[in-house]
């Protein structure tokens, strides 16, 4: 073989397997270097995933407070309730009447002595005269007073949405909670104007708002006064939008209105019939008293006609108590 020829494959030999000595260090580093791209990127997102899980889990931890703080405030304003509902001196307060406890009871026994004395005329049994001056005072001006609650907080209670919207506007655009308040004070109809005028005279004094608003409460025991407390109460201590929140509120409590009108539309045929069904037996002997007096005399003169009375009026008393609880809905 000729020797030029054979140096020349030599050295041919020889690049081929240079070349492939670096091809493959080369090519070695390449497939090294994506490997630890390939674990970078594994550790990045196994870091973003824990990253995310602890955010997550930070979040439902927020929220978890967050409802068990709402369910605590509406436990105590639920004892609240219940607790200013028993005593009359609570109803004076919620019906916006200038009068003390004492002078109650004086109205109330004066009732009573009136009621009696207009039964004795009847020339009945003693026992009568007695037991309608007893329903008289104790039931009657209670009975009133009741009436003028519920009628003040119905008030309220309508009004009380557009007074959320003023401060949400208010917050909008710049104003403080207090000012808000105040304009509420001045410019909304009654009751409002007088529960939001002593809110603003207690925060004025150095109470919170949100003591403010439980004294509110007690003066006016509702659910829209309770979730405004329950609503400033959280934002106080959980922080965030403020102006948000009241705006869901608003609207929370104008569907609860539109729903309560609803189901008074629906229910009206049953109180209606509930009303004629009750008004009926007392009717009946109201009209044979008038047009045949001797007829039921005996009720009235005789013991087994009192019992007769006692037991009619206890079972009255129960259907109407029941009749009221199946058209009574709570909303």
């Amino acid at each position: 073989m000729n020797p030029d020829l054979m140096m020349i494959m030599v050295g041919g030999l020889l690049f081929l397997a240079v070349a492939g000595l670096g091809f493959a260090f080369a090519g070695g580093d390449a497939e090294q270097a994506k490997t630890l791209k390939r674990v970078q990127a594994v550790a990045n997102e196994g870091r973003g995933d824990r990253a995310r899980a602890g955010v997550k889990r930070t979040q439902a931890e927020a929220a978890g407070q967050r409802r068990k703080l709402i369910l605590d405030n509406l436990k105590a304003n639920e004892r609240k309730a219940r607790k200013a509902k028993a005593t009359v001196k609570a109803m004076l307060r919620q019906a916006g009447l200038a009068i003390d406890l004492r002078t109650f009871w004086i109205i109330s026994a004066v009732v009573g002595v009136v009621i009696a004395g207009l039964v004795a005329l009847m020339r009945l049994t003693p026992i009568v005269p007695i037991g309608a001056g007893l329903v008289g005072g104790l039931g009657l001006p209670r009975w009133i007073l009741g009436m003028l609650c519920t009628g003040r907080q119905k008030k309220f209670t309508e009004a009380f949405p557009n007074a959320i919207d003023i401060v949400v506007r208010g917050i909008k655009s710049g104003l403080p909670v207090n000012d808000c308040l105040r304009i509420i004070a001045r410019e909304s109809p009654q009751p409002l104007a007088a529960e939001f005028h002593l809110v603003v005279e207690s925060v004025g004094m150095g109470m919170t708002i949100n003591e403010a608003l439980d004294k509110m409460y007690d003066n006016m025991p509702t659910a829209e006064v309770r979730f405004l407390s329950i609503v400033m109460a959280i934002q106080s201590k959980t922080g965030g939008n403020l102006a948000e929140a009241l705006n869901n509120l608003s609207v929370v409590l104008r569907a609860r209105k539109m729903m309560r009108e609803k189901v008074k539309a629906m229910s009206g045929e049953a109180v209606a019939s509930a009303f004629i069904i009750g008004s009926l037996p007392p009717g009946i002997m109201a009209l044979i008293s008038i047009t045949a007096p001797s007829y039921m005399l005996p009720l009235f003169l005789d013991p087994r006609g009192h019992m007769l009375l006692a037991g009619s009026a206890i079972w009255m008393g129960i259907g109407i108590f029941m009749m009221r609880g199946m058209i009574n809905f709570k909303i």
